[in-house]
């Protein structure tokens, strides 16, 4: 049905995704050959496509709750992380993701997973504050789904081949790396160098779809945002959620705007499935 599907960035709106992957391959056969993931959209396509998305979604929503805190000074003051997310969101990959899950992927499909890459020269913490800055400027002024800004800068785009890596390890490093938006979420360093965000770049990686679509393939575009203008390209489908999504992206405090994240992805997915 769809060759290759791409998982857009966006925190905890990615629920979303998982809910509307889970609609659509409850009434057809999804086994794209091609799957990009971005951000919280890397684990997103990692749990759909193992179809762990329960599991998961259960272990996320018994760790949030209205008794944590986004920013803890009290126990940073203490020597604890300012952000929890950060060591919450490690928790999880490294608990979803093991040598199993690991083979698993590799056998099922060809995963790619987006980082940015520094401007040379740029100190991470600086870069990082100049790119997060570039794309929040531009997404609130501009409302691009590509955006442009951090190519402009020269934060390049690097794509993680997850049948190229040896451990799971390799592979809970590179979705960190994916989602790395100091202070929520640590860097790491991939390959020798810090790698951020893959958002940083386009936060709806679509470049490695062009030889899937020059080949007449069909694509599949999850987004997490709702757009008011999606661009059109033979053989491409966007898809965004039917609203907003009110959660916010590193929000552990709210539980339940995760829980309606993911409905409304099932429903919308439905929606979407019945139109196939």
């Amino acid at each position: 049905m769809f060759d290759a599907i791409v998982f857009a960035g966006g925190g905890n709106r990615c629920y979303w995704q998982g809910g509307f992957y889970e609609a659509v391959a409850e009434r057809f056969a999804l086994a794209p050959r091609l799957v990009v993931g971005v951000s919280a959209g890397a684990l997103a396509c990692i749990y759909s496509l193992l179809g762990i998305g329960p599991a998961v979604r259960d272990l996320v929503l018994a760790g949030c709750g209205p008794q944590k805190r986004n920013i803890d000074w009290s126990g940073w003051w203490s020597g604890g992380p300012l952000c929890p997310v950060g060591p919450m969101y490690q928790a999880l990959v490294d608990l979803v993701i093991d040598q199993s899950a690991l083979s698993r992927l590799q056998s099922l499909t060809d995963v790619h997973i987006a980082v940015s890459r520094m401007p040379r020269g740029l100190p991470p913490l600086l870069g990082a504050a100049i790119g997060i800055g570039a794309y929040q400027i531009e997404k609130r002024l501009l409302h691009p789904v590509h955006p442009q800004f951090g190519r402009r800068l020269g934060f390049l785009a690097e794509f993680i081949r997850v049948r190229d890596l040896k451990t799971p390890a390799d592979l809970c490093r590179a979705v960190i790396a994916s989602g790395c938006v100091p202070p929520f979420i640590p860097i790491v360093s991939l390959g020798g160098r810090p790698a951020f965000d893959g958002g940083l770049v386009d936060n709806v990686p679509i470049a490695p779809l062009g030889p899937v679509e020059a080949a007449g393939g069909r694509t599949l575009v999850l987004l997490t945002r709702v757009y008011k203008r999606v661009p059109r390209a033979p053989g491409r489908t966007y898809v965004q959620p039917s609203e907003p999504i009110r959660v916010k992206q590193f929000d552990v405090t709210n539980p339940h705007g995760i829980r309606q994240a993911y409905q409304l992805g099932l429903r919308d997915g439905a929606r979407f499935a019945a139109t196939l």
